[in-house]
Parts: C-alpha cells; structure tokens; sequence
C-alpha cells in the first residue's frame, strides 16, 4: 500500500519500508518497550492511570534520560523530545525519512503516531499501532470527532479477541479490520489473512501493526462489509468488531454503522453464513435493538443464517438514555456548547423513539457452518463474570451442541462421562441443618457458571470419572435411595442433558 492520509489527521508512515519497520521493532525490543517494560517503568498505578487517558503520574514516571523513557514520552504520551536522545534509542534519520517521526522545532522529533506495546497470548511482544491520541492509554484519549479516525487497543477488540476460537485454519478474514489487532492474532493460527476495511486509513494502519509486530503482511482491501470479498471466497474464521454503535447517522466510521438501527449487525451476521468453510466459525461483537412488543432474543435468532449453529450471549443492557449518553461522551460532544449537546441528544432519543426502542443489547455472537439438518440456536443473557480467554470454550460448546445432537435418551444412558476440571460442589443450607437445602455446582474457568442440583444429580456428577456409564452409575444411586432405577433411568437424561450443555460434564470417549 502506498501512504494514505486524511483530511486534518497527521500523514502516515510509509507501509513499504519493511526494513525500517524491522530495524524500529528491534530498537523498541532492544529497549524493553514491551508491555512487560511499561509495567515495570510506571508502576502498575500509572500504567492503569493510562488506560484512564490520564497521563499526569505515567509523566512524573518519565523525567529520567533512559532509552525506555524516551520512548514512553515519545510514542505514548506523545510529547516532543530532544532528537539527540531519540538518536540513541532509534534509528532516527530512517524514522524521519520514512515518517515514523516527524520533527518539531529546531532539535526536537515528534512521533506520527501511536504505538502501543501489546502482550500475545503466547508471550509476543507485539505493537499496534493507531492514530495520535487514539490508543487505549494514548495522551489525548478517545473523543476525537474526525471522521476516519483510527483507533488502537480498546475493551471490545481484547474481548473479541478473548472469545475468538483459535484452532489452526487456511483462511481467516477480518472485516472491518480497524488497527489491525484481529489480523494480528489470527496472522499465528491461519495460513492466510484477509483483512478488510471502509476506511482506506485503516488498511494502511493495519499494515504497520503487522510489520512493527513481526507477523506476516494480510490480504489488505477496502470496502464496507463483504463487498471486498468474492462470490466464491470462505472462510475457516471471520471475525469482526464492526462499527455497531446505533447512531442517528454515521458521523464516527470507527463507530457508526451508517445503516438504520442495528441494521448493519444483522445484516452482517446474516451475510456470513454463506462465506463460511464446512465447519466454520464466525464471531462477532454487536449491539442490537430492544423494540416494544418484542422479545429481544426472537429478533436475534431471526438474524442466524440457514446452515449454521449459533450461541449468542447478551453481556450487558442499557437504556436507551444511558446508550445515548455513552456515545455522546465517547465523541466528546459533553464539551461543546450545551444547546448542541442537547440537540445531538434529542436527535438520538428521537430516533429511537421512532424505532420504538426501549433499550440496547450489547454481547457476542457465534455462528458455526454446519450440515446438521436441525441447527442449533442459543440465545442466553450472561451478565456475569467470566475469565478469559474464551476461544476454548466457545470451541467446546459446540463440541457438546454435536454431541448432544447425535444422542437421544438411551445413548446418554449408555454414555461415560467425566466431571470438568475447575467445577467445585457447594452445599447451601441453614448453619447446623443436618442435610444441605440445595447442593450448587460452580464452574471457576470460563463462563464460570452455577447451577443447583438435586441430591441424585449431586451423586451423580460425584461418581463421573469416565469408568461407569451413565445407567450404572443410576442404578446404583437407585439401590442407595431406594428409589425404582427404572424410574430413575426416566427422569434423570433431561438433567444430565443440561449438565452436558452447561458445560460441568463432558463425555468421556
């Protein structure tokens, strides 16, 4: 890609100097500009201090002539700096030529834009790289209101990126691909990446994310949704964290679909199903519309392709004057002139009350090409905690959603099962109660969820170690209780169905 700017942003570095790009990540490395490095310099109160957009105590941490230093002021607080100290930490005059840095008065230097340090999974030290002010941590914060703006690392894309399913794969897409963290991530797991975007700053954006982070150059096109795709092309993984916010217009391209409502949501998810591979996943951040008269989750399993299995989760809910007040303050508009603040509010309340919306969903959603004559849907609210990363567990789902799938009653029966690492078994009851109220099975890994158990259940998952099918293990609770195994074989698939799809039991074969 050639050098792309934009009306009022600062010009870009060039994307064709790979070997400058090389030579800057070995003297950010050389100089411990990593995320490790940061933690230690500022001390975790500044280093959580800059992802508040408060720089004061990450400058007070910065007074000293250190390579680190220098390079803390220079691309993440973005302040000039004598270009003889940046001469000892980068190669300077090929930082200049090629527009890494520009210079800033008569002997001083200026980054172009920001870099911030990004920890991998696996322990990469990577950097993603976005505009002036407009990383997670970055000097100025979020709240600029150009219109091609590019942002860095924020809450949604570790999110996206913590729930992605990362099983090695031939072809991964990015769609609306942003600063690049997505490509980034799947460049480790996918022989190919094509990484898409409306907005031609981001393309070129990305393409410095990739090269400061060592990983291989994406299939980089422009376009909205998946107009850059052809016909023919799929896709073992799509990921996206599209621009979803639901907008009176599209002011923000880094955050305004430009469609009405949560059109372009739904139009996305509805999309990729036939861009998906035979077994494919596809997963997305979104918001969607709480409309009277209608329940939300009826709306979203209206949007789930023929062809594909779906888990949807609802993460969080927020009136309709909470969503509005959220992007008003996200564009920065609470610091103009008070009657445009309320106008640009009205605008919003107006338009939802046009859409009869009450509230906004915000959560995750997960396709999975499948050949299964019956799809699987779920739609759950999930407002809890939960640990990430996730890929593993949203891979396993759907793991149990085929087994699950394939086995009636009596196949349960005969099944063998085991209790999941990390699920502990509380009694709840009144202090000094002989027998426990109810017996609680808390999962500590991954959505990290509870569910009660009745006495037959809590022996049941008691005794699962993979040794004794299902039916036998029954059979002896039976002797125990004395209750009728036959009785017992009857009522008791339905919960280990439940405990199988919950995730507290997974099959032993």
């Amino acid at each position: 890609m050639g050098d792309v700017s934009h009306t009022s942003l600062s010009p870009l570095p060039s994307s064709d100097r790979a070997d400058v790009a090389a030579r800057l990540r070995d003297a950010l490395l050389g100089a411990s500009f990593t995320a490790d490095g940061l933690l230690d310099l500022l001390g975790a109160p500044a280093y959580a201090a800059l992802a508040r957009s408060e720089t004061v105590p990450a400058l007070r941490a910065t007074r000293g002539d250190t390579p680190l230093e220098t390079l803390v002021r220079l691309f993440l607080l973005q302040q000039p700096v004598p270009h003889a100290r940046v001469a000892d930490v980068l190669p300077v005059q090929d930082c200049l030529e090629s527009g890494w840095l520009t210079r800033a008065g008569a002997d001083e230097v200026a980054a172009t834009v920001d870099i911030r340090p990004y920890g991998g999974p696996g322990g990469e030290d990577w950097f993603i790289v976005s505009d002036l002010g407009c990383a997670v941590g970055g000097a100025g914060g979020i709240g600029s209101r150009e219109e091609g703006v590019v942002l860095g690392v924020g809450g949604a894309s570790t999110t996206l990126a913590g729930i992605t399913v990362r099983t090695p794969v031939s072809a991964a897409l990015d769609l609306g691909t942003g600063s690049g963290i997505q490509a980034l991530h799947a460049a480790q797991h996918a022989t190919r990446v094509t990484a898409t975007d409306l907005n031609p700053r981001a393309l070129h954006i990305t393409a410095l994310t990739l090269a400061l982070s060592g990983a291989p150059a994406a299939d980089l096109r422009e376009g909205s949704l998946f107009e850059p795709i052809a016909d023919d092309e799929t896709y073992d993984l799509i990921v996206s964290n599209p621009p979803f916010v639901i907008s009176p217009g599209a002011r923000l391209t880094y955050r305004d679909g430009g469609m009405g409502g949560d059109d372009l949501c739904r139009t996305l998810v509805q999309q990729a199903g036939d861009r998906l591979s035979d077994g494919g996943y596809a997963q997305f951040l979104a918001n969607w519309q709480h409309v009277e008269g209608e329940e939300w989750q009826d709306r979203l399993r209206s949007w789930v392709p023929r062809g594909c299995d779906a888990w949807i989760v609802q993460r969080e809910v927020q009136d309709v004057t909470q969503y509005a007040e959220l992007w008003l303050r996200d564009a920065g508009d609470h610091r103009d002139d008070p009657a445009e603040y309320q106008a640009r509010y009205d605008a919003w309340l107006d338009e939802f009350e046009a859409r009869k919306v009450k509230a906004v969903g915000f959560g995750w959603i997960t396709l999975r090409r499948t050949a299964a004559a019956e799809p699987s849907i779920t739609v759950e609210e999930w407002p809890h905690s939960i640990e990430q990363p996730l890929g593993e567990t949203v891979r396993a789902h759907f793991d149990r959603v085929d087994y699950l799938r394939a086995s009636d009653d009596a196949a349960l029966l005969d099944g063998h099962f085991r209790l999941v690492a990390e699920v502990v078994q509380e009694q709840v009851g009144l202090p000094g109660a002989e027998d426990p109220e109810h017996v609680v099975l808390r999962q500590h890994r991954g959505m990290r969820r509870a569910t009660k158990v009745d006495t037959v259940g809590a022996g049941f998952v008691g005794v699962c170690d993979g040794t004794l099918s299902a039916g036998r293990i029954l059979d002896a609770i039976a002797q125990l209780v004395g209750e009728d195994p036959v009785l017992l074989r009857d009522r008791t698939p339905a919960q280990i169905r439940l405990l199988v799809e919950q995730g507290f039991l997974e099959p032993a074969e």
